[in-house]
């Protein structure tokens, strides 16, 4: 689940949504919150333009991108989210 390229995701997914995540929250909103109280304010740009690039270097396998790079035991469809309306919920959470 390594990445140097998306260090901000790595560090979300991995400590945040992962087996654990209701340590943090007990919805995603929650557990963004928590993210967004413990990391530094320009950590949540950088989130996002991660996400954006993600996103835009997958469109065609989001779902196995994502499993492959970010599975942490936390799997947004059993939250009623596909990987896009998840990735797309955190984007909303993260601008507000």
């Amino acid at each position: 689940m390594l990445s140097d390229r998306r260090l901000r995701m790595y560090e979300l997914f991995g400590a945040y949504f992962n087996q654990d995540f209701d340590l943090s929250g007990n919805t995603i909103p929650e557990i963004v919150a928590c993210y967004k109280r413990d990391a530094p304010r320009e950590y949540r740009q950088e989130l996002i333009n991660e996400i954006d690039s993600f996103m835009n270097e997958h469109p065609g396998d989001l779902d196995s991108a994502f499993e492959r790079d970010y599975n942490s035991g936390f799997y947004p469809k059993l939250w009623g989210h596909t990987i896009a309306s998840f990735l797309a919920e955190l984007k909303r959470l993260l601008i507000e």
